[in-house]
């Protein structure tokens, strides 16, 4: 109880998003057809989510942080933020240690969506 249970993400281009995610992650897009608004459930390892067209602009990035960010655990930091890049997404605050716990770091997705991603390792320093 209590534990976050879904995500959604809003894009101003779908089918970039979905290729973005898919290229780092692996993530599988379902099209919902019984939906009033165009949607797609994201099928991953772990905690499910959906992807939907952004309903108004997107703020400027110096608008700071504008829905819920979620952090992805991952296997290999480093591989993944170069995939990320990799696939157009930028760095939002760079990888650092949470001691004795994890290596975290926040990117933006090509929608200037903000994203964390974090590799336990209790050596972190």
């Amino acid at each position: 109880m209590n534990n976050i249970a879904y995500f959604e993400i809003q894009s101003s281009d779908l089918e970039k998003s979905i290729r973005f995610y898919q290229n780092v992650f692996q993530w599988n897009f379902v099209k919902e057809v019984d939906f009033p608004i165009e949607y797609y459930r994201i099928e991953t390892q772990g905690m499910q989510g959906g992807l939907l067209k952004r309903p108004v602009a997107t703020p400027p990035p110096e608008y700071g942080t504008n829905a819920f960010a979620c952090s992805i655990l991952v296997d290999d930091f480093d591989r993944v933020a170069q995939l990320i890049g990799e696939e157009g997404g930028k760095v939002a605050l760079p990888k650092f240690a949470v001691p004795g716990r994890c290596w975290q770091g926040y990117f933006l997705d090509l929608d200037n969506n903000v994203f964390g991603i974090f590799a336990v390792d209790e050596n972190a320093r």
